[in-house]
């Protein structure tokens, strides 16, 4: 490759990963202007979170093994495709569904696991999958999570030196959950290559920032 196409290809990234940024944003101004969130019940004292950041066997696993956390759960959701599925999503994203006790662990902890366990600058991915069904969002189901979210989200532009966020803020509306065979499948699979070479390392890599939030950690003590 001539040291001009070099030039150019990277000219070429840039501007594809800014115009989509900015569909991204765009999209979320108009659902959080046009849609009112949708509220969640608590259940036997457990509320319910959503969060999608790349492959949901990554965040799944993460969310799984932190205290408070009753059950994380593979999905799909920010999109208007009715009734997808793993082959056919249409514009959702990979969702996990958290399942957490706020009596141990509150929505604000959840929101920095979130946003210390990916690259929250990469746009429509992380590490190696690619795309809007990888794009990074963060739900909020009333006016007090969405508060939470921005100042969260605008701390960390302050240290970044920019607004580089990538993550989209979506009134929450519906989960689809995933096939069975998505469920906790890092746990069933942990031979499988991808789970070796991409989930597992991410997970060890966010575990280290937050030892004692680890429910593996907490059972060795």
């Amino acid at each position: 490759m001539t040291y001009f196409k070099i030039i150019f290809f990277g000219i070429f990234l840039f501007w594809s990963c800014k115009d989509s940024n900015d569909f991204n944003k765009m999209n979320e101004s108009l659902a959080q202007q046009t849609l009112e969130p949708v509220q969640t019940e608590t259940q036997n004292g457990l509320k319910k979170a959503y969060f999608a950041s790349g492959c949901f066997w990554c965040v799944e696993a993460i969310y799984e093994d932190l205290i408070g956390v009753e059950e994380a759960i593979s999905g799909f959701s920010g999109g208007t495709t009715p009734n997808p599925t793993y082959r056919n999503h249409g514009d959702h994203a990979e969702t996990i569904e958290v399942i957490y006790d706020p009596k141990i662990i509150d929505f604000s902890t959840l929101l920095d696991v979130y946003f210390s366990s990916q690259n929250v600058t990469q746009i429509n991915g992380q590490g190696p999958d690619r795309g809007t069904s990888y794009r990074s969002i963060v739900f909020y189901q009333n006016e007090k999570e969405k508060k939470l979210i921005e100042e969260k989200i605008d701390g960390l532009n302050v240290r970044l030196g920019g607004d580089k966020v990538a993550a989209q803020v979506l009134p929450f509306q519906k989960f689809y959950p995933a096939e069975e065979y998505h469920q906790d499948f890092e746990k069933r699979n942990p031979d499988h290559p991808y789970i070796k070479n991409v989930s597992v390392p991410r997970k060890k890599k966010f575990e280290e920032k937050y030892p004692h939030l680890q429910k593996s950690q907490n059972d060795k003590n």
